[in-house]
């Protein structure tokens, strides 16, 4: 089954055509950056918990994942970045 491609034209379209998509990947990268932190143990306090769902910046996110391999508090996660 072939799919059509549908032009993107109105303003409105190219604001918002293809954001579900990065949505949906920093979702999982945060996720996935709470499911190592909890897989080793190390509690992650309600408001960073929060700023990790928050975040839609995917290189950010990588890097919180790699991170949080070694981290030993979700303090490390953030380590530098402010």
């Amino acid at each position: 089954m072939e799919f059509a491609v549908w032009p993107v034209y109105s303003p409105f379209a190219k604001m918002h055509y293809g954001k579900g998509l990065q949505a949906g990947r920093a979702e999982g990268e945060a996720r996935a950056v709470l499911t190592i932190l909890d897989a080793r143990d190390i509690p992650v306090a309600e408001d960073d918990r929060a700023f990790i769902m928050e975040c839609t910046d995917l290189e950010r996110l990588d890097e919180w994942a790699r991170r949080a391999v070694t981290a030993t508090s979700a303090a490390d996660l953030f380590a530098g970045e402010f």
